[in-house]
C-alpha cells in the first residue's frame, strides 16, 4: 500500500470518491469530477490516497491554512473501503496526513470524529492526537 499525494484529476479518482463517499457519508453526494479539479489544484487542501495495484482503498484531506496564531491543519474526510478496514490503511494516511503538516509548517494538525467510530477514535488516540475540551458549532448556510 502506498499513500500519495494526488497531483492530476484521473478516471480512477473519481470512480473512488463515487465509491467511498456513501461509506463516508449519507447526506452528501460524491464530489463531481470539477469538484476533485478544485481540489486538487487547490494550495490549500491535500488531497492523500491509498493506492495499491492502482486502486484507490482510502482517501483523506489535509486542509492547511494560516491564522493569526499560526499555520494549522485540519484532517477532514477520512475514508478508508469497507474491504481494507482493519488492514492499517487509516493509521497510514493519518500518519502521512501528519507527517505532512509537519513539512508544511503547521502547529498543530486537528480534526472531530464521531464518537460512534470507535475504532478510529482508537486509532486518533494511538497516533497521539490528544481529545480536547471543546464545543464543535456547525452554521448550515
Amino acid at each position: 500500500m502506498e499513500i500519495i499525494e494526488v497531483s492530476e484529476m484521473s478516471d480512477e479518482l473519481v470512480e473512488a470518491f463515487e465509491r467511498l463517499t456513501p461509506q463516508l457519508s449519507s447526506s452528501n453526494p460524491p464530489p463531481s469530477a470539477e469538484m476533485l479539479q478544485k481540489i486538487v489544484e487547490s494550495e490549500a487542501s491535500h488531497l492523500l490516497i491509498a493506492v495499491e495495484d492502482g486502486y484507490i482503498y482510502g482517501t483523506l484531506t489535509l486542509a492547511v491554512f494560516l491564522i493569526p496564531t499560526g499555520l494549522r491543519a485540519w484532517v477532514e474526510d477520512v475514508v478508508v473501503d469497507s474491504d481494507a478496514r482493519g488492514k492499517g490503511v487509516g493509521s497510514m494516511l493519518s500518519q502521512r496526513a501528519i507527517d505532512l503538516a509537519t513539512e508544511l509548517g503547521a502547529t498543530t494538525v486537528d480534526l472531530t470524529s464521531r464518537p460512534s467510530r470507535e475504532a478510529a477514535n482508537r486509532l486518533y488516540k494511538r497516533l497521539g492526537f490528544e481529545q480536547r475540551e471543546t464545543n464543535v458549532y456547525r452554521y448550515k448556510c
